[in-house]
């Protein structure tokens, strides 16, 4: 599966860090974002998301009833 990861950081001026992983599950989704995740960030991260990647193709809005 592929996750994207998204990541709050900074204290008081809050920014966003978002990127992709692959991995079988959720569990494995998180360990991998953990391991792509720069130190900068990671310091000052105080959320984090992981959602499944959604294929632009097969998405709600464009399917015909």
């Amino acid at each position: 599966m592929h996750f994207q990861v998204t990541v709050r950081h900074g204290g008081r001026h809050q920014r966003y860090h978002t990127f992709t992983v692959e991995a079988p599950d959720a569990r494995g989704g998180l360990a991998r974002a953990a391991e792509g995740l720069p130190e900068e960030v990671a310091a000052q991260a105080d959320l984090v998301e992981l959602r499944v990647t959604v294929d632009p193709d097969k998405r709600a809005f464009l399917e015909t009833p």
